[in-house]
């Protein structure tokens, strides 16, 4: 699904323009964008909990020269699905041992 075509399910979920929906998205997004970039974490309860996770160097090969290379710390965006969207989607959580 596009931007363009949830901004049209919100309109018409929520009875609104879209021009109403696309603002409200953007907000949302804004908003969450924000707050990651300060290290909070965002949580909508039902669907999951948005985050930053640091990763520290260490060290990798290049692919075409196979030298090895030190790949420098950084942080990253991850999103933890809650458990009504796991369930939504079908995910049980829990493992299964295959034979």
């Amino acid at each position: 699904m596009t931007k363009a075509e949830l901004v049209t399910r919100m309109a018409q979920a929520e009875e609104l323009t879209k021009r109403q929906a696309e603002k409200t998205l953007r907000a949302f997004l804004s908003n969450v964008q924000e707050a990651l970039s300060t290290g909070e974490r965002v949580t909508v309860v039902g669907m999951g909990t948005f985050a930053v996770q640091s990763r520290a160097a260490h060290r990798g090969r290049h692919p075409r020269t196979g030298l090895e290379i030190i790949i420098p710390a950084r942080k990253k965006p991850t999103f933890r699905a809650g458990k009504r969207l796991r369930a939504a989607v079908g995910e049980s959580g829990r493992w299964v041992r295959q034979a």
